[in-house]
């Protein structure tokens, strides 16, 4: 099966819109049952993540929406990531003060930045000194169910601003394979509306499979260590990590 990107729903309807907040709710039942928590969790782990005595960790998700499946994990991640600064990217302001105080309780701070994940990607990299704070940059960047949006050149300006804003990045996406294909077109008993299940359909069609992330990744960003498998039954898992022995603040 080709790769082809298509136009979802969700993309083009507005945040309030009955049919959108009821996909949402959806997507939320979806990743249950991919298990995208896990998977994620068990990824983020294994990190060898090095911060500065003096700050907390910092995390951006790219294509965050509410916030909610990063909250879960989270929960799950508690034990050994205790202090963290967590930034939500969305072109859409769905986190809510709610999601935020539950982040808070677990000493994660939590802050929404609503943006184009392709304006993000092309803004100019500031002149970083010794001791001054990078805005830009962060020590994991994650996303769950969103480079499959991308056409290959779009993919290609995220993953490069990418490996040049991190160490470590972890993409948990649809997996391109006959199994997740005749899954998504049985996503209505789930109790999907109409939204979710166009948009099923069209997300596999757009997934990836074999080491597709791991060749767009190389081709902007080539010596970093790179992970990429089946995960579960229907998701697609990569994780790239800047070589311990160049990891460096990367120059503008």
């Amino acid at each position: 099966m080709l790769r082809r990107v298509s136009p979802e729903a969700l993309d083009d309807m507005t945040p309030h819109d009955t049919a959108a907040v009821a996909s949402r709710r959806d997507l939320q039942r979806i990743h249950k049952v991919m298990g995208s928590a896990t998977i994620t969790h068990q990824a983020l782990q294994k990190m060898t993540v090095i911060t500065p005595h003096n700050r907390p960790l910092r995390v951006l998700e790219l294509g965050a929406g509410d916030g909610s499946l990063m909250l879960a994990v989270a929960q799950s991640l508690r034990p050994i990531w205790p202090s963290v600064q967590i930034s939500l990217l969305d072109r859409v302001p769905l986190l809510c003060d709610d999601t935020k105080r539950r982040y808070a309780a677990m000493g994660w701070a939590a802050s929404g930045h609503i943006q184009d994940a392709l304006e993000w990607a092309r803004q100019p990299e500031p002149t970083v000194r010794r001791g001054s704070s990078d805005a830009l940059r962060f020590d994991v960047i994650v996303s769950h169910l969103f480079l499959h949006h991308f056409e290959a050149a779009e993919l290609a300006t995220l993953l490069r601003a990418a490996a040049r804003r991190c160490d470590h990045f972890f993409a948990c996406e649809p997996r391109r394979a006959p199994l997740a294909w005749a899954a998504s077109h049985l996503v209505g008993a789930l109790g999907a509306n109409a939204v979710t299940r166009g948009d099923a359909v069209l997300s596999v069609r757009a997934g990836f499979r074999a080491t597709e992330l791991s060749g767009a990744w190389d081709a902007v960003a080539p010596g970093w260590a790179l992970q990429e498998s089946q995960a579960g039954w229907f998701s697609h898992r990569f994780v790239a990590e800047r070589d311990r022995a160049s990891k460096r603040r990367v120059p503008a």
